[in-house]
């Protein structure tokens, strides 16, 4: 439940999901569910020349299995929260 938590706070915020595949697609977090399944908005393909199909899409839904990385924005990032949120997890409290 933590990452879950974590990523709800990063809602409208721009981040880059790469999946197993090796595809890397940039957008809007639009919503995160238990699962880890993420939907985009606004999505652009960062290597576009190897993946000119993707050029079309604007709004994707990414089932939480296929995630390989999701790359957060530097000031989404509270280091502190993390720390304070991991020992809470770790005491099962």
């Amino acid at each position: 439940m933590l990452f879950y938590s974590y990523f709800k706070t990063l809602v409208d915020k721009e981040v880059v999901v790469e999946l197993k595949n090796d595809l890397a697609i940039a957008g809007t977090l639009h919503s995160v569910d238990q699962y880890l399944n993420i939907k985009l908005e606004n999505t652009r393909v960062v290597n576009q020349s190897r993946y000119p199909h993707m050029m079309s899409v604007k709004n994707c839904f990414i089932r939480g299995s296929v995630v390989r990385y999701v790359q957060l924005p530097a000031d989404g990032v509270d280091i502190d929260i993390l720390h304070d949120a991991t020992r809470r997890e770790a005491r099962g409290t």
